[in-house]
């Protein structure tokens, strides 16, 4: 896995990106070395790797991959007019918002170009699942704006919409990989399936860290969810589980301006705390991620060749950052 992310690494900034107009390709590759987890480039690789020996041939699509995911990061945050990104300025605050819009459709143009490297027989497939995916990471993020102003959102629809935003593209890095390494139908299916679960795991994930996790390891400020009032797999449960009386008080706190920042965030955990919603939040990612492992056992490959992927689902699930 380790080996996998430092090839990405390496490949990312052997990309050519030093090309005019410089506020076209400056843009792109102050992004890239924002850096990353870099999962989902090594999710196709290592699906590759599952099938066949030579995962040279997922690396082109693997980064078309990452750079897709960058680009949806780059139009998010001018659409949520975030400042930060990994603790450096965005694109649009270090440029301004239409250079962000450009350099984001170019790193969007160059995702396909990476992506069509691949071997003929696989082509189509690959592209089909590819451009898939990319509406419904669109369709995601669509949800994701309306529910910020649209009440009634229960677990469901907040489901729903991860798994269209995020969980959609680890899908489809596992099951493409999985394609280009030769895997049959039914295998690149499986390996789909296996991914769509685990990208499920890593939102949910997120979310329980942003209020529970350390924020030395996290790498942010925790409780930053709670003061933008974003709907989590947290503020879901709650607001489905709580009685009228406590509901009330928890749409308060949502719907108060100019409120101490550290009171909301200790308000609001407190009533996720005596809903008990910390520890449905786990059992939900148990589940996903149990599943997971049960459809990569399903695949007919020799285990240790599964070792390694094995160990990047372990990784998500148990992650602090």
């Amino acid at each position: 896995m380790q080996q996998a992310r430092e090839l990405v690494e390496d490949e990312l900034r052997n990309l050519p990106l030093s090309g005019g107009p410089s506020e076209l390709y400056e843009p792109i590759s102050y992004v890239l070395k924002l850096g990353g987890k870099r999962f989902r480039p090594v999710m196709a690789i290592m699906s590759c790797n599952l099938f066949t020996d030579d995962f040279n041939k997922a690396i082109m699509p693997a980064l078309g991959i990452e750079l897709f995911h960058n680009f949806t990061l780059l139009h998010d945050d001018i659409m949520d007019e975030s400042p930060l990104r990994r603790n450096h300025p965005t694109v649009h605050e270090q440029w301004n918002r239409n250079i962000a819009i450009l350099s984001g459709d170019a790193m969007s143009i160059m995702a396909y170009e990476l992506i069509s490297r691949c071997e003929g027989n696989v082509l189509a497939a690959v592209l089909a699942l590819f451009s898939k995916t990319a509406l419904e990471v669109c369709e995601g993020q669509q949800h994701d704006m309306n529910y910020t102003s649209v009440g009634g959102v229960g677990t469901k629809d907040y489901l729903d919409m991860i798994g269209l935003k995020t969980a959609a593209l680890v899908a489809a890095s596992a099951g493409i990989g999985a394609a280009i390494g030769g895997a049959s139908e039914l295998e690149a299916g499986l390996m789909y399936r296996f991914g769509k679960d685990l990208g499920m795991v890593f939102q949910i994930r997120d979310d329980y860290l942003d209020v529970y996790g350390d924020s030395g390891i996290f790498g942010k400020r925790t409780g930053q969810d709670i003061l933008q009032n974003k709907k989590t797999y947290l503020l879901t449960r709650s607001l489905e589980l709580a009685d009228p009386g406590l509901r009330a008080e928890l749409t308060r706190w949502l719907e108060r301006k100019g409120e101490d920042p550290a009171e909301k965030i200790a308000a609001v955990t407190e009533i996720y705390d005596r809903l008990g919603v910390k520890d449905m939040a786990v059992r939900a990612m148990n589940e996903f991620y149990n599943s997971a492992i049960g459809i990569l056992d399903r695949i007919n490959v020799d285990p240790i060749r599964k070792s390694g992927i094995r160990i990047l689902a372990d990784s998500l699930m148990n992650r602090e950052k």
